[in-house]
């Protein structure tokens, strides 16, 4: 079975290998404090490894080629920590543009975001449009599991606020790299008093801009004590399942009317 890393080719085989439907795949992660519990790269192992095995399972039949990772993104929210390693918008914006220049040399004609760090979601959204004005990409955002404040869900023990930190992150990481979680310091950090709010509330009709020390000195919004390797396999399991069917329809949308 040929690679699916693209950077594994050289300049003849990849202009060789790719064509208008192929989609490369950049996963986004980021390089931030998780509390005192998880690693800082957190986000970085998560998009990493999801993307690695979407890619691996359904790459032959959709034509994905893998990116390397990009670890340093948009981590302001956490800048008040140690371990924070984070680009600005302007930054960031800026590499993403300059990246999908160089893609645009390519003969692929598909550029999709595999993204594992919130904070980078609205960014991504105003960065894909601008790359498909200046190259003619197609551009996609994918998130192998949407944030509670975006949509996705998170246990009723977190009141819907489970965006940091939380189970679902903690129990990923038990899946995927359990040696780097330390469970001893695992703790509930659920701002609950925010519960009280209708509209102004992780997920609710009213953003705001926040920082994680907001909510307390641990940098976590959730509850990982009950987090468990077992639950983690089920959430990557199905991550990548549903990347899967992202991943076919990006690679033959099209937008234009019959």
């Amino acid at each position: 079975m040929p690679t699916r890393l693209l950077t594994e080719l050289s300049a003849p085989a990849l202009t060789a290998a790719l064509g208008p439907d192929s989609v490369l795949v950049l996963p986004t992660g980021a390089i931030e404090q998780h509390g005192p519990h998880l690693p800082v790269a957190t986000d970085l192992i998560t998009a990493q490894s999801l993307a690695e095995r979407a890619v691996k399972r359904f790459g032959d039949e959709l034509d994905l080629w893998l990116l390397p990772p990009l670890a340093y993104t948009k981590s302001n929210e956490h800048a008040w920590s140690a371990g924070t390693f984070w680009l600005s918008a302007e930054t960031l914006t800026a590499v993403l543009r300059d990246l999908a220049r160089s893609v645009a040399t390519t003969p692929a004609r598909r550029l999709a975001f595999v993204n594992g760090h919130g904070g980078n979601s609205a960014l991504l959204q105003v960065v894909a449009r601008d790359i498909r004005v200046e190259t003619g990409l197609r551009t996609f955002t994918l998130h192998p599991r949407l944030p509670a404040d975006q949509g996705g869900t998170s246990p009723e023990g977190e009141l819907g606020m489970g965006v940091h930190g939380g189970f679902e992150e903690t129990s990923v990481m038990l899946h995927l790299r359990p040696d780097l979680v330390d469970m001893s310091q695992a703790d509930r950090w659920v701002p609950e008093h925010l519960a009280g709010y209708r509209h102004v509330r992780f997920g609710g009709s009213v953003s705001f801009g926040w920082t994680s020390d907001d909510f307390g000195p641990a940098g976590v919004i959730g509850d990982a004590r009950e987090a468990t390797a077992e639950a983690g396999a089920e959430r990557a399991a199905a991550a990548v399942d549903y990347l899967g069917e992202a991943l076919a329809e990006v690679a033959r949308f099209d937008p234009t009317p019959p």
